[in-house]
């Protein structure tokens, strides 16, 4: 189910309101301005490493490895990952000119379909990479092409989270192929301009609805910034995304109240408590939406995790940082009551709603394996649900990628 957008009214692109995007956000780069309502984040690293969004070219070694050699969990993840429809080389691709999402899916014209695409082309890079069979290379490139060669513009309410999860995966199937493929893509600077001139300009500056969509948006953003080596906007993203994550989960040393999005114009105590859907007691680990379901909440977690990753692999570690500790709180706490802990009175009316999505190996595997948290919770959650498939909009396969990967 799709979210419902705070506002339904679209704004259109123009060539100049994408030149003064394209200005300021250089003067963001240079330190020279500062966007409403951010933190200022790391420069991006003057060398982008690739393939680099979410997974990295050591991370895939490993995944491979042990697939090869028939080791547990990766294989099973794998033989789960090919016996989906995803993977399927008998998949024809559905591309509209225009994709229009309302909320709650109403219409959807070509959203499920893109989607699903996106995350069919970044399953078939994968199998190229851990099978080298260039039949899922031209696959992958074929599913990419389909898109670059139509697709002109995202329409309806949705169409900012709707570009955020369709982005958020094109770009990693993008990497693995342009990087690790051997074969040619004729058409990927086609590809690249699709994300430059239909992406990026519907996501860039942000939302203001409920903190997912925020996120999603900026884990898109990153991901593109990378493929398309563009720092200016993998800056810009950056620095919204620091300070969504900071509004979005709880922590006890944020004060009496949880931080807030300046542009958003959250001011008081009332309004505050309204946005975290009506909770009132604020306690550490807390997000935003865990008081809508956990759903919902599972996509901001994993878009915080994916942007960290990413990160991460362009050497700017923010697991370190209160990103890192955010992500650690986030997962601990929705973990528990995910795995059937009673609900006290003072959490969402004593009840939630539950179903967090195959989230969580990511952030685990980063600050339990690499870093040695105790993450007691996070790991019963992360072993009863492997292998971790698809949440069938921006998530999949991560525990054949980041389960127990030490790179």
């Amino acid at each position: 189910m799709l979210d419902k957008d705070i506002s339904a009214r679209r704004r259109r692109k123009s060539p100049r309101s994408a030149l003064a995007l394209t200005a300021a956000a250089a003067l963001l780069a240079a330190g020279l301005l500062s966007w409403p309502g951010t933190q200022r984040a790391q420069a991006a690293p003057t060398a982008l490493t690739h393939p680099g969004v979410t997974v990295s070219r050591a991370q895939l070694d490993f995944a491979r490895g042990k697939v090869l050699a028939g080791a547990q969990p990766w294989k099973g993840a794998y033989d789960q990952m090919m016996a989906s429809k995803y993977a399927s080389l008998s998949r024809i691709p559905k591309p509209r000119a225009v994709v229009e999402c309302g909320s709650y899916s109403n219409p959807n014209y070509g959203c499920t379909d893109e989607r699903e695409d996106a995350i069919a082309a970044y399953t078939d890079a994968l199998a190229w990479y851990i099978t080298r069979d260039e039949r899922y290379a031209k696959k992958a490139i074929e599913l990419m092409d389909a898109w670059s060669a139509v697709l002109r513009d995202h329409t309806n309410s949705n169409a900012p989270l709707q570009t955020g999860w369709a982005g958020s995966s094109w770009p990693k199937a993008a990497e693995i192929i342009k990087y690790t493929y051997t074969g040619t893509w004729a058409d990927s600077g086609r590809f690249a301009a699709m994300l430059r001139d239909v992406y990026l300009p519907e996501i860039i500056n942000g939302s203001n609805s409920n903190g997912n969509w925020e996120l999603s948006m900026m884990e898109a953003a990153v991901g593109i910034s990378v493929f398309l080596e563009d720092r200016t906007a993998y800056d810009t993203a950056m620095a919204r995304f620091r300070t969504r994550t900071a509004a979005y989960v709880y922590l006890a040393s944020d004060g009496d109240l949880p931080k807030t999005v300046p542009s958003q114009n959250l001011n008081t105590r009332d309004k505050i408590v309204s946005y975290w859907q009506g909770q009132s007691t604020f306690v550490t680990g807390l997000t935003q939406e865990t008081c809508r379901d956990f759903t919902h909440t599972g996509y901001g977690i994993s878009a915080i995790s994916h942007v960290a990753e990413t990160s991460r692999i362009q050497g700017q570690d923010l697991y370190g940082t209160d990103v890192g500790e955010r992500l650690r709180q986030a997962l601990g706490f929705q973990s528990k009551y995910e795995l059937g802990a009673a609900v006290p009175s003072w959490l969402c009316g004593g009840s939630v709603k539950r179903g967090l999505g195959p989230v969580t190996e990511v952030g685990y595997n980063a600050l339990h394996n690499r870093l040695g948290i105790a993450m007691t919770n996070t790991g019963t959650l992360t072993a009863q649900n492997r292998p971790a498939g698809s949440d069938n909009l921006f998530v999949a396969w991560e525990t054949l990628t980041h389960g127990d990967n030490p790179n």
